[in-house]
């Protein structure tokens, strides 16, 4: 996995917001996926970087989303997936994990070019990250087990139009690490 970045999308969430409800039954699929990917990248010193949403909180950083969202009635989807000292972490406002933030800067200072794409939502800033990180000329991996949905149906075409569209290689997490 040299080059490769394990990318973790908007999984530090309080879940109270528009769609949650929608969303936790497939985020609550997810977690352990994400959890058991997170282990595989840290043994394998492959670099983590978590890109979330600042849900229009700009005085927030990455240590007060994590207080809110272990603080909140769903910490349980968050516990399993906590930064640890040597994750990155990096703040965005919008879908994209690159709209207006210094991550593509971090991934070539890295000689990184392999992103890993996990979290939530699959339809949306997934799908998003995916299209920025191709037309950047990133290799994509999307592991179909690891990223959570609102609506079934949206998450099966943004995976086939990741794949067919943008060249990402989808795969489950078993596949992935093969």
């Amino acid at each position: 996995m040299e080059n490769t970045a394990l990318l973790v999308i908007d999984m530090i969430n309080t879940y109270d917001h528009k769609d949650a409800d929608l969303l936790l039954p497939s985020a609550q699929t997810v977690v352990p996926v994400v959890a058991d990917l997170l282990e595989h990248a840290r043994e394998g010193s492959v670099p983590v970087i978590y890109v979330n949403d600042n849900f229009g909180q700009w005085r927030s950083h990455h240590g007060e989303l994590l207080d809110q969202a272990l603080s909140g009635p769903h910490s349980d989807l968050v516990k399993p997936l906590k930064p640890d000292s040597d994750s990155l972490f990096v703040v965005k406002a919008r879908h994209s994990v690159f709209f207006e933030t210094p991550l593509e800067y971090l991934l070539r200072q890295q000689d990184i070019d392999r992103l890993v794409l996990t979290g939530q939502v699959t339809e949306q800033c997934v799908l998003y990250s995916a299209l920025d990180a191709h037309i950047r000329h990133f290799d994509v991996v999307v592991p179909r087990d690891a990223v959570a949905h609102i609506h079934e149906d949206l998450a099966d075409a943004a995976l086939r139009m990741m794949e067919r569209n943008m060249g990402a290689h989808v795969c489950t997490s078993k596949d992935l690490w093969r």
